[in-house]
């Protein structure tokens, strides 16, 4: 199966860190995350996973003539000790791909812990605290991030006939492989899904650098935030509408299914103009 790993580079690590955050997740956070700490911290590519087995050949992107695969690839970044991980969601043979990432993390890494980070619907406002909770693949890594305040004592069962997450599953062969790992969940309002919530990115992010020690520039994500509050801000002022669902989820009252329908509608179409 180590065919499937195309190695260009090995970093010379100590017991890092992975973190791991796929694209096309609930408003790109795992994708946006994993970006801004590839890009901060100049982390350098040095293994890919072949896209063969685990791709349709109908999801490939041609542009200017060149074909666009998916990408699966690992970065390091030597400073910080750190490794991360950045993918497509892969369409097949999710127990196989998976376990592609767990040989690079402990045959060739030797990683001490790894972290998952995933958007999670929520019904708030975005003016509500954001709140993020964690998954554990073992009570002792849930006791040694007892300080963050992850844990949400709660129980879940996967309904029959449904498929875990991706997250999960990978949890759970991290378990298996006494590799001690966490779902990083961060709220994101269910009307900015399929945009970007640079408010959860930030909250991922400060999660990590506290956690890693990773000394991270907010300016550029801060300024993202504030651009982002402004433009709803006024959407606010020129819809009674959309202000009237958003001061319902303030005062934690549920939307009808009309209301959810057009909020979402209203946010998405007014940002993707601003955006263009």
């Amino acid at each position: 199966m180590t065919e499937l790993l195309k190695f260009s580079a090995q970093p010379k690590l100590r017991k890092p860190t992975l973190v791991i955050g796929w694209e096309s997740d609930t408003a790109r956070l795992g994708e946006r995350v994993t970006d801004y700490l590839i890009n901060s911290l100049e982390a350098q590519p040095f293994c890919e996973i072949d896209p063969v087995e685990f791709f349709p050949l109908g999801g490939v992107v041609i542009e200017n003539d060149i074909v666009q695969f998916p990408q699966s690839t690992f970065y390091a970044c030597r400073e910080h000790n750190l490794v991360i991980f950045r993918s497509a969601v892969p369409r097949y043979e999710w127990h196989k791909f998976l376990n592609l990432i767990a040989d690079v993390a402990q045959e060739y890494c030797h990683v001490k812990e790894i972290y998952a980070v995933g958007g999670m619907i929520s019904m708030a406002a975005h003016t509500a605290p954001r709140e993020s909770w964690a998954t554990f693949s073992s009570a002792k890594i849930k006791k040694a991030l007892s300080a963050y305040q992850l844990a949400r004592e709660m129980d879940f069962e996967t309904p029959p006939g449904s498929r875990p997450t991706l997250n999960s599953y990978l949890l759970w062969i991290a378990k298996n492989r006494e590799i001690p790992a966490a779902n990083l969940w961060v709220p994101v309002p269910f009307y900015l899904m399929t945009g970007e919530d640079p408010t959860a990115q930030k909250k991922a992010l400060e999660f990590l650098d506290k956690r890693l020690e990773l000394g991270l520039d907010y300016s550029a994500i801060d300024t993202g935030i504030k651009q982002q509050n402004e433009k709803l801000r006024r959407l606010r002022l020129s819809s009674e509408e959309i202000d009237g669902s958003l001061r319902k989820l303030e005062s934690n009252q549920r939307l009808s299914e009309e209301e959810h329908e057009n909020l979402v509608k209203g946010i998405g179409d007014f940002l993707r103009k601003r955006n263009n």
